[in-house]
């Protein structure tokens, strides 16, 4: 069937929380970035009556949508932040355990994603450690695999580095923690089903770096680095609700990449299998059989790479497209990798296809 690619960003915050720009400036920046979605998610506090649609034909459209970011804040340090979508209603409450909060998610009907699992401090700025430490919780859809901001700490832990780092995060910035990667494919081994997603953490803040005051990481600029794509399964139509259901629907199920912007456009990647009278895209799973066939498609020239169970199966460089045939069961994700600037930098990371020895079965 045919699938409708549409690129938002999940994580952000405006003066409801942390953040400097109000859902409006948030919203325009959206726009010029040329984004179809972004989810507000500011901390412990679900904003009501931004759903919708913001923009006008000139300019285009993006649809606005509430989230939220919880952590329990007499937790020291604060640690275990979730965003949560589609559930409805407020679940900051539920905040002081994070077991009780997943599952008040999944009772609400929501969706639920571990934000920054591997965030690391910076002493020097005065900028705590947020990971996630209690990993014996069960029950998340997914993890935030690349969050710009936490990863962009990792490159702040010498001060003699920094403002040269900050002026030029796009020659900085290689990929997402790997120590997340890694976790991700400990997850998806056991057999979890974990969704990916990647994300600003957006905040506009204005900082000063001795005489030097800039908005370092201005909201439009992180909307061009890292989205997450989702497939939905019918094209947007104007309707809010109806478009959102759309979105979280094919977030649910892990119908989505991840695109980092600046080696090159990933609009149009995809990752799909073929076998004995079926097909299956990312999020999706499919019969074993005699042999299934996994099709990657890149919008442009780039090092593919096959794994499961974080081994690499297959690999081609500087090319647009990978075909390999797989005979075991497993999850199957691919990773493209792209130069810009002399460096190579992760530029795309799909969700998996779930290969399954038993009778494939689909999710809507």
């Amino acid at each position: 069937m045919p699938y409708y690619e549409y690129i938002g960003n999940l994580h952000m915050h405006t003066p409801y929380s942390d953040g400097a720009g109000s859902h409006q400036e948030v919203a325009e920046a959206a726009l010029l970035a040329g984004l179809d979605f972004i989810v507000f998610t500011d901390h412990n506090l679900l904003v009501g009556g931004i759903d919708g649609w913001y923009g006008d034909d000139e300019r285009g459209y993006v649809l606005l949508l509430a989230g939220e970011e919880v952590h329990d804040m007499t937790r020291l340090p604060q640690c275990n932040h979730v965003l949560i979508y589609d559930a409805g209603r407020e679940m900051a409450p539920q905040a002081h355990d994070l077991g009780a909060l997943l599952e008040a998610v999944n009772v609400a009907g929501g969706l639920s994603f571990i934000a920054h699992p591997d965030d690391h401090a910076v002493p020097w700025l005065g900028e705590p450690a947020i990971p996630w430490l209690d990993r014996q919780a069960e029950g998340f859809t997914g993890l935030e695999l690349w969050n710009y901001m936490s990863r962009f700490k990792d490159y702040l832990q010498k001060r003699q580095d920094a403002v040269r780092n900050v002026f030029r995060p796009e020659e900085i910035m290689v990929g997402p923690n790997p120590r997340t990667l890694a976790l991700w494919d400990q997850l998806l081994a056991r057999g979890q089903r974990v969704v990916g997603i990647g994300g600003a953490d957006a905040h506009g803040t204005r900082y000063s770096l001795g005489p030097i005051a800039h908005t370092v990481f201005p909201y439009d600029f992180l909307f061009s680095c890292v989205n997450t794509h989702v497939l939905a399964k019918a094209p947007l139509s104007g309707d809010a609700e109806a478009d959102a259901r759309l979105i979280y629907q094919a977030l649910r199920h892990g119908r989505a990449f991840i695109g980092y912007d600046i080696p090159g456009a990933t609009r149009g990647f995809r990752f799909t299998a073929q076998g004995q009278n079926a097909s299956a895209t990312m999020g999706e799973q499919i019969r074993l059989g005699h042999g299934v066939t996994l099709q990657t498609l890149a919008p442009g020239r780039a090092r593919i790479r096959l794994l499961s169970e974080g081994e690499v199966v297959a690999e081609e460089a500087n090319v647009e497209n990978l075909t390999h045939v797989v005979r075991q069961p497993g999850a199957y994700r691919v990773e493209a990798w792209r130069e810009y600037k002399g460096v190579e930098r992760a530029w795309i990371i799909s969700n998996p296809i779930y290969v399954i020895s038993g009778a494939a079965r689909f999710y809507d």
